[in-house]
């Protein structure tokens, strides 16, 4: 849950990390999501480069909502001393694929909860993701089937 000025949404949010083997199944993450979070480690450059080699191509070709907003995040920045990917090239790459950007770290917790705070801030500035559901859900996804008993009469084996 997490709440925005006096509202309190839920979030649904796939972790999709190390899943790249699962291709067919991580594309479908990405059919109708109203925001997207890229996330590398700042401290191991092939991280950065799977983005653009993989990530940002699987956006481009499963993302079914044109108006998704997408974040880019570069994680531990706890670990200043071992960076392998400035900050300066995660702006660049952001401003390129129109991501926003932030840099955050796991373990001191960092500006994680605004990653998720802008992103949600970002998506309710889009009227018609707000208008397509997952802020405020229109009518139920499943309808449940009432079920019938049988009536008996009785004893149990009759």
């Amino acid at each position: 849950m997490l709440t925005v000025g006096s509202k309190r949404l839920k979030l649904t949010i796939w972790d999709t990390a190390g899943q790249e083997r699962f291709g067919a199944l991580t594309s479908s993450y990405y059919r109708g999501a109203h925001g997207i979070i890229l996330v590398y480690d700042v401290t191991r450059r092939e991280t950065f480069t799977n983005l653009s080699e993989t990530w940002a191509k699987d956006i481009k070709s499963y993302s079914t909502n044109p108006e998704c907003i997408k974040m880019l995040v570069g994680n531990k920045v706890d670990r200043d001393s071992e960076r392998a990917v400035t900050r300066e090239e995660g702006l660049a790459f952001a401003k390129e694929h129109n991501c926003l950007f932030l840099e955050c770290s796991a373990r001191t917790r960092e500006n994680v909860q605004l990653c998720f705070k802008d992103l949600t801030l970002k998506i309710l500035d889009v009227p018609s993701l707000v208008e397509k559901g997952s802020a405020v859900v229109k009518k139920p996804i499943l309808k449940q089937k009432e079920v019938h008993k049988s009536q008996r009469s009785g004893n149990c084996c009759s």
